[in-house]
């Protein structure tokens, strides 16, 4: 279900209404295994809505991990060889239908002949994210960080979710599983803060991002007619509208999950204020970096090793996210770049932990930090947006040597929805990483509250794009 869709509107509040309306006709206080076959059901329904044949792929990745992770508990000697079995049985279908075609490409570049063909079959929606959710809980069960889970509903529900199962966030068996086996009561204080994160979710979404997106693909899509000024401008936009897109989509799923009882992780932490490429990391998709730090950067060692190995270990840890990202060589070089500015960071003692962290004159030099760190970030995204290492090479050239000074301008409204947009978000952003005080949604006046509110619906409604585009990260 898109979140930023009609459909959403209608369905959402009967599947709301459904699943409270459980524990009155059952003559329950409380919500139990009912609810979680309900929720099982819908996931699955709103599933099969893209590609009835896409549930197969995603029974088999929680098939695999469920029964492994009992083999995995009742076997005494080969645990690890069981593990490592249902990991690459679990993730042989995100190898397949993600980097298959990839990987034959290149063999047929390298060997000059096409004798090896692709496949023409559609990604399944949300792939890399049920994939490492699944394998995740495989390995925490070997790591016996969590006990296996013997109720299969729950464990399915786990995996399949569907407030996250697009686009995350990547949840943890030890946090969402505890919640999916308690029971759960409907929670005034946990609903409207629910409805908060949905409201500016949605803004962020179609006012934000949808309109900065009709900047971006007119630039990219035509960058051989654009100046250079164009490319830098449109640059920054992608900046900001990858980051409403995404940001927009979690905090919506995490205020479904709310509504619905559950406590997600937020993904995003104002990251475009990081001082740091380690720093921005933290703020930035925070469920695959911890995924990545607990799963990847510390099963190679993490920093309990020499300093080379630990760079090495950074590396891999981070080609690891570009491959996830997508398989493309634009994704692989950008996995790459994030990591080795990480490297020199560490090398020059200016990422959080650094030598340089504590300095007096780190303080001195935020903002300035701040910027270097945005405009790193943000020419890696050109990176990200782009087709191809051919297409980006080309738009880096013009930026870079200045072709032609002009810029592109789109028509008035969508000019002044942007820079609206922009202004607002902008603005709550800075006021919730240095001016706590100054709140808006959670203004202890009323009146201020639900101004806020009622500005913020109308600006959806006046200026946002309802054509139920999906999100950025969904072919992820």
């Amino acid at each position: 279900m898109i979140f930023n869709s009609f459909q959403f509107l209608w369905l959402f509040p009967l599947i709301f209404g459904g699943y409270y309306t459980i524990s009155y006709l059952l003559k329950k206080k409380e919500q139990g295994k009912e609810s979680n076959i309900l929720l099982l059901l819908i996931s699955y329904a709103l599933y099969m809505q893209y590609a009835p044949w896409y549930t197969l792929v995603l029974l088999w990745v929680t098939l695999i991990t469920y029964f492994m992770a009992i083999c995995i508990t009742v076997s005494y000697k080969k645990k690890k060889t069981v593990c490592w079995l249902g990991t690459i049985l679990g993730i042989t279908p995100l190898v397949i239908f993600k980097y298959y075609n990839f990987i034959i490409n290149n063999i047929n570049e390298v060997l000059n002949h096409e004798n090896l063909s692709g496949l023409n079959w559609a990604i399944p929606i949300g792939i890399s994210f049920f994939s490492f959710q699944a394998i995740g809980y495989l390995v925490d069960v070997y790591k016996q960080r969590v006990p296996m889970e013997r109720n299969f509903i729950d464990y399915a529900l786990f995996v399949s979710f569907f407030p996250q199962i697009m686009s995350g966030p990547i949840s943890r068996a030890s946090d969402l599983l505890p919640q999916i086996k308690n029971k759960r009561t409907f929670n005034e204080a946990k609903a409207v803060q629910g409805l908060k994160w949905l409201l500016w979710g949605m803004f962020l979404k179609t006012v934000m991002a949808d309109r900065l997106g009709l900047y971006v693909d007119s630039v990219y899509n035509n960058f051989q007619y654009q100046s250079g000024f164009s490319c830098l401008v449109a640059s920054f936009m992608y900046t900001m509208q990858i980051y409403g897109d995404f940001a927009g989509y979690s905090l919506m799923a995490i205020g479904v999950g709310r509504l619905l009882g559950f406590d997600l992780v937020n993904n995003f932490n104002h990251p475009y204020f990081a001082t740091s490429i380690t720093e921005f990391w933290k703020r930035w998709h925070i469920s695959l970096t911890r995924w990545l730090t607990t799963y990847i950067y510390i099963g190679l060692g993490g920093n309990r090793c020499s300093k080379i190995r630990q760079y090495w270990n950074i590396m891999i840890t981070f080609l690891v996210s570009g491959v996830w990202h997508g398989a493309n060589w634009t994704f692989i070089f950008w996995g790459l770049i994030h990591g080795m500015l990480q490297c020199i960071e560490k090398i020059l003692g200016i990422d959080p932990k650094g030598k340089f962290a504590n300095h007096p004159l780190s303080k001195k030099l935020t903002p300035i930090r701040i910027l270097i760190t945005f405009l790193l970030v943000n020419f890696a995204w050109i990176l990200f947006r782009l087709p191809s290492l051919e297409v980006a090479n080309i738009v880096f050239g013009k930026i870079f040597t200045w072709e032609g000074s002009g810029v592109f301008l789109p028509s008035n409204s969508t000019l002044v929805f942007m820079l609206i947009a922009l202004t607002i978000v902008i603005g709550k952003e800075i006021c919730e990483e240095y001016f706590s005080k100054i709140q808006l949604f959670n203004n202890q006046n009323i009146v201020v509250r639900w101004s806020s509110y009622l500005m913020i619906i109308t600006f959806i409604m006046l200026c946002g794009i309802f054509d139920s585009s999906q999100f950025i990260y969904v072919k992820f």
